[in-house]
């Protein structure tokens, strides 16, 4: 194919290079793109690749670029040292963490359970009933 000579702004071809990447890059599948959109893509895809090949040949380069690929997938490698010292950090957390707290009880017996009295809970009975009653007593009005 012969370079084309198409006369393009920067601005235009600015435009041209962000509109392929963010059709390259996007998230949606091409199947949620119209076809005047996929039209639009191709032909803007074309347009960059001719220009790519004249920036080529202007500066000597003699094989056509190639498509930028994503860095996303690759998985990165942590040195052993790294997660070492990485880990030796979280137990100095943790081990500090548990040094606040109050120190469990020697004979290692856990505490006995919590009741409430017979008197407490009819407070406490009282007292909500009390509220439904105002509750109620402001519905009615």
């Amino acid at each position: 194919m012969a370079p084309l000579s198409i006369p393009l702004d920067r601005f235009e071809i600015l435009a041209l290079y962000e509109f392929a990447i963010s059709v390259r890059f996007m998230n949606s599948s091409l199947s949620n793109l119209t076809a005047a959109q996929l039209r639009r893509a191709a032909d803007i895809r074309e347009r960059i690749e001719v220009l790519e090949n004249e920036l080529n040949s202007l500066f000597g380069g003699s094989q056509p670029s190639q498509p930028v690929q994503s860095t996303k997938g690759t998985k990165r490698v942590m040195s052993a040292s790294a997660r070492a010292k990485i880990a030796a950090a979280a137990k100095a957390r943790w081990a500090r963490i548990r040094g606040e707290k109050a120190p469990a009880p020697a004979n290692g017996s856990p505490k006995p359970k919590r009741t409430i009295s017979a008197a407490g809970r009819a407070r406490i009975a009282a007292a909500a009933r009390a509220r439904w009653a105002k509750i109620k007593g402001a519905k009615g009005k």
